[in-house]
């Protein structure tokens, strides 16, 4: 006998989320799926400061002061941590839209619209909406099926649309949209300060050592056994720490600049508020106090997509079974007299058996002709009895 039996296999939302994004840890890391380059930044930041912790670090902790190193691994620590929070965080993912509510939205606009000739051009998808008495355009996006949010976008790498997006940045692994762009920001401007630390001390060591020995002798001196390591090791940290300079600490400049203005690089990027039009900013409070306090320290908004949300699907299988019946006993038959055979046996005694509900279904009694009388059994008298 085979029984179905229904099995409820746990499946995350994240599981099935579109786009083109990486999930790590039951969802709980979201990233894009091109990371090469954000390896090589994890690469260039650990191998630049572990060069500083191992060799100018602890000279210069001897000869000027220990808080020298302190503030280094500081600053390195907190570069690191807005970094890791910046690429494993929603950026502000905005959810595609279901079909029930797709093909309603198309039909709003087919309604609104109307009917396009044919070989013409059918009108831009696009709402007007008004902030701080202006009026912002909020256009369609084919791909989610929405009308995007003021300031959202969709990014073409990870495939999805993004609130308040501000660019892809390849180096962080992550979009950078509303929920990350504060932790962006003081990602980058911990690194130039680190790197502008670093550079800095890397001097100084190369002239407190040349004070003592002189420069060519400070060049030629090698650390234990290996000839001309220490040579190689300062001026590769120092290489990195000037070409790092000019990118990090201008992307921080260009930043604090954007942040002053309450502007988004794609904004600034499509002149969306510097055009020919002269179209002012309508999220600008018009104070640079007021702008930072916007993007830098409001609310964080919770993030919509429930990547751990819990889906339930059923699995139906067959599992092979037998019921344990004695010597003699039939098993009863799959139609309504089932159930009343079910209750027979709680009202007659455990000895006699049930009556059945017709001459057929009774293999120990013979068959009767028609007019024949019916002969009783031994076992019916004894029951009356």
């Amino acid at each position: 006998m085979s029984v179905m039996v229904a099995r409820k296999k746990v499946v995350r939302k994240w599981e099935k989320l579109p786009g083109r994004n990486t999930f790590c840890c039951d969802g709980r890391i979201m990233m894009a799926r091109q990371k090469g380059i954000f390896y090589l930044t994890l690469f260039l930041i650990l191998g630049t400061c572990a060069l500083f912790f191992a060799f100018e670090c602890r000279y210069l902790a001897v000869q000027l002061s220990p808080a020298i190193p302190v503030f280094a691994a500081v600053l390195f620590l907190f570069a690191m941590a807005t970094l890791l929070r910046t690429s494993f965080s929603d950026p502000g993912v905005i959810p595609r839209a279901l079909p029930d509510e797709a093909a309603f939205i198309e039909m709003e606009i087919e309604a609104t619209n109307g009917t396009v000739p044919q070989g013409q051009r059918p009108p831009p998808r696009i709402k007007n909406f008004q902030i701080n008495n202006q009026i912002v355009k909020l256009k369609y996006c084919y791909t989610c099926k929405i009308f995007r949010p003021p300031r959202a976008s969709h990014c073409s790498i990870c495939d999805n649309c993004v609130e308040r997006f501000d660019h892809h940045c390849p180096w962080v692994g992550n979009c950078v949209g509303k929920r990350n762009y504060r932790y962006f920001y003081l990602f980058i401007l911990s690194l130039s300060l680190l790197t502008i630390y670093i550079f800095t001390f890397n001097i100084v060591y190369v002239a407190l050592k040349s004070l003592k020995i002189g420069f060519l002798n400070t060049l030629k001196e090698t650390p234990g056994t290996y000839p001309s390591s220490l040579t190689v090791l300062t001026v590769l940290e120092v290489l990195i720490c000037f070409f790092t300079l000019w990118s990090v600490v201008g992307l921080t400049g260009f930043h604090t600049f954007l942040v002053a203005l309450n502007q988004t690089t794609n904004e600034d990027i499509k002149g969306s508020w510097t055009g020919k039009n002269r179209v002012q900013n309508p999220y600008s409070h018009g104070n640079i106090v007021k702008n930072c306090c916007e993007v830098l320290c409001g609310p964080l908004p919770p993030s919509v997509l429930d990547r751990r949300g819990i889906l339930q699907q059923e699995e139906s299988t067959a599992q092979e079974g037998s019921c344990p019946r004695g010597p003699g006993t039939q098993e009863p038959p799959a139609t309504q007299g089932s159930g009343q055979a079910q209750e027979a046996p709680s009202v007659l005694s455990p000895q006699v058996p049930a009556p059945s509900v017709s001459d057929t279904e009774m293999p120990e009694e013979k068959q009767r002709t028609p007019g024949e009388l019916p002969v009783p059994s031994p076992d019916a008298g004894r029951a009356e009895h």
